[in-house]
């Protein structure tokens, strides 16, 4: 079981450079993300999860060094400004990646896509690389977590695919620390049952909400989850990549704190 904090703030990056929709230069993009935690531990989230999100369209895993380098100088600033456990998730699913900046950084856990199996994306198909991943976290950085979707948002699985199974080969055969189930996309609620299938295969893992968390609907999910990510219930008219809706995040703190997240 992960001993990290049970609630995970967004920071949606801006386009790097060298995205297709970029406008803005690393100095601006990190000043932004470094505001934007700031603005989110001073409400009361305890983690912070990092991702590229402005980078679409995404590659189907490694993502050029550019990219690499931009998020380890966001990261690391993060890391100093804020002083909680920082995540990271390089999309659409470089691990690897994802594990050196953390590594590097002193951030404390990754989110990994699609760590076993197989999803079809709109990059194209999308194969686990548990081995690979788990061999260079033993290698270079045993201390960081990998958090792991199980059927994650923006894919479909293959026709049989059972979630159960999909759940436990990800943790004993990939060997995730904590699993993360999600709605259809961004924002999406995650359907309760198929959470609670989720939370029946692996007993003893944590189960994570990776989207569609708000305050109102935090009872319900709490249910069946222990942990909750989340990004879009606290932006700007509830739209990811928006900026910080300072109120919509206090109230989900406070629901947070009613409902033992923090």
């Amino acid at each position: 079981m992960s001993h990290l904090p049970h609630l995970v703030g967004m920071i949606h990056l801006e386009a790097l450079p060298g995205a297709p929709l970029a406008t803005s230069t690393i100095a601006e993009v990190r000043t932004r993300a470094v505001a934007e935690a700031e603005i989110l531990v001073d409400i009361g989230f305890p983690a912070l999860l990092v991702e590229n999100f402005g980078d679409v369209p995404f590659f189907t895993d490694r993502v050029p060094a550019s990219t690499v380098a931009a998020m380890t100088s966001i990261v690391d600033e993060v890391v100093a400004a804020t002083g909680v456990p920082i995540g990271v998730n390089v999309l659409r699913n470089d691990a690897l990646a994802a594990l050196g900046i953390a590594g590097a950084t002193g951030a404390r856990f990754i989110r990994v896509n699609v760590l076993t199996g197989v999803m079809y994306t709109d990059q194209g198909a999308i194969t686990g690389k548990a081995a690979e991943v788990a061999r260079e976290r033993a290698a270079t950085y045993p201390d960081v977590e990998i958090w792991a979707d199980v059927l994650v948002k923006h894919a479909t699985p293959p026709p049989g695919t059972d979630v159960r199974q999909a759940a436990e080969d990800v943790v004993h055969r990939g060997l995730a620390d904590a699993v993360i189930v999600s709605g259809s996309g961004t924002g999406a609620e995650v359907d309760v049952h198929e959470a609670s299938l989720v939370r029946s295969a692996v007993p003893g893992t944590r189960v994570v909400v990776g989207s569609g968390a708000a305050a109102a609907n935090l009872g319900r999910l709490m249910e069946v989850v222990d942990s909750v990510i989340v990004g879009s219930a606290v932006r700007e008219h509830g739209q990811a990549g928006n900026t910080i809706d300072e109120p919509a995040a206090k109230e989900f703190v406070a629901a947070a704190r009613d409902h033992g997240l923090l």
